[in-house]
């Protein structure tokens, strides 16, 4: 059965797709295997693992959409292998983790002067991004995912081709806990919507629930779907329900929604199609809106989520294109164009056009703010510290108004913990034996023994 249309949708909604100046170009993409995202997008700034050695990273900024230029573009790079994936602190919007097949995960900090390619489309010479902030070490095989925490501060999650997910506090560089009960390539990992538990989808077919402090299973779907391809999951906000995509026996695409307190068989299952790519799901928690985007479609298709059968509401034939998606992320809501109505920003990945915005919007003639459109969406303030998480603290994610006319809408997001590099501790060092040079000459010439 295909996806139904819901009647009750206050609008239809429309698809942009940006013109090809808007787009950024030029790069070539790491070519390595899996069901990555291959992009992952903070309200300010986007990155793309490139081609070539020493782990290459490039970071463009959406306000500046232009040509990428091999060899003279500023790019991030440290990891001696390749990067298999990325993700963005939602607390700051500048801190980026790499994960790495050298079996290692690096904190970044993009510099707020960054500018790899100018207001005009241009590249720009400048220095590259090389001393990173934190190394995070523990696995002992490549690192092939990453998720930082929904709700408290500093707290990232990974998983390895060891088998294992670990949980870490970047702020100490320490593993918090580290679940070992998986027995195949982990393909999917994800928190829900507090932050008490994750879970992950394997190469061999399972589903697991975890809990993230204790890393215990709570629970465990054996076989989600029968299909040999990747398996994804979500889960859907605060109703008790998780969300998977993957192939049925007979190698069709399909969607199926699970109930938590009873994992012996879904709710519900919708058939998509007979493609062959990976589904991955994009789901935006405000408005129950769902992101199908299958790797190598054109299309994207969009339904509503609702917590009643049948579950799932198509909404009207999405984004359709006859170039091929390779990779796909949202930007956060607090990076969209809110007065215009925009409802969701992708990003989609491909071979020849690079990296393409896609723009959702629901069309209205008001220029006023569109408050059932736009309800409070998560903030860049973290509920609680990783130690308080740690010590058992549940909160929700702190809320903000996009209403731009709302006091909060500029908050700041929170406190920056200040991260040193190797090159400014030794400049510190430096500097400071300098001074201990010029003190301990002083003392000397007062006749001050200060040994």
């Amino acid at each position: 059965m295909g996806l139904r249309s819901h009647t009750e949708q206050p609008g239809p909604y429309t698809t942009i797709n940006r013109q090809h100046n808007a787009c950024h170009t030029g790069f070539r993409l790491s070519t390595v295997t899996g069901d990555q995202q291959y992009i992952k997008a903070s309200t300010k700034y986007f990155a793309v693992a490139l081609f070539g050695g020493g782990g290459q990273v490039y970071v463009g900024r959406h306000d500046r959409p232009g040509r990428f230029q091999a060899g003279s573009t500023p790019t991030l790079h440290g990891h001696s292998g390749a990067i298999l994936d990325f993700e963005w602190n939602p607390f700051d919007d500048s801190m980026l983790a790499t994960a790495s097949e050298d079996t290692t995960i690096k904190l970044w900090s993009i510099p707020e002067e960054w500018e790899p390619i100018d207001a005009k489309g241009v590249s720009k010479a400048g220095s590259d991004i090389n001393d990173s902030l934190v190394d995070l070490v523990g696995h002992s095989k490549k690192v092939n995912l990453l998720r930082f925490h929904p709700t408290a501060n500093n707290v990232l999650m990974s998983t390895s081709s060891d088998y294992t997910v670990k949980i870490w506090d970047i702020e100490t560089a320490m593993e918090l806990s580290t679940f070992r009960d998986m027995s195949d390539l982990c393909q999917d990992i994800v928190w829900d919507y507090k932050g008490d538990n994750f879970a992950t989808a394997c190469k061999d077919k399972a589903v697991r629930f975890v809990d993230a402090r204790s890393a215990t299973l709570t629970g465990k779907i054996d076989q989600a779907h029968d299909g040999v391809k990747g398996v994804k999951v979500i889960y859907m906000g605060e109703s008790g329900k998780v969300l998977t995509t993957g192939h049925s026996r007979q190698s069709g695409r399909e969607v199926k929604i699970w109930d938590l307190s009873n994992l012996s068989k879904p709710l519900a299952t919708e058939k998509i199609d007979n493609a062959a790519g990976v589904l991955m799901p994009m789901y935006d928690p405000d408005t129950n809106v769902i992101y199908l985007c299958g790797k190598g479609d054109g299309n994207i298709r969009t339904c509503e989520f609702e917590d009643k059968e049948p579950y799932f509401h198509k909404l009207n034939d999405g984004f359709r294109s006859t170039t091929a998606l390779k990779g796909v992320c949202m930007v956060p809501k607090r990076g969209l164009d809110i007065m215009g109505c925009e409802s969701a920003r992708l990003l989609k990945v491909t071979n020849e056009a690079g990296v393409q915005p896609l723009s959702f919007y629901v069309p209205r003639k008001s220029d006023a703010f569109q408050e059932d459109i736009f309800p409070d969406t998560a903030s860049a303030v973290p509920a609680h510290t990783a130690e308080e998480w740690m010590s058992g603290s549940s909160k929700r994610p702190e809320t903000m108004s996009l209403n731009p006319m709302a006091a909060n809408m500029n908050g700041g997001g929170a406190p920056k913990k200040k991260f040193s590099t190797v090159s400014s501790l030794t400049a510190d060092l430096k500097e400071a034996n300098k001074r201990i040079k010029y003190l301990e000459g002083k003392l000397a010439a007062a006749g001050i023994s200060f040994d």
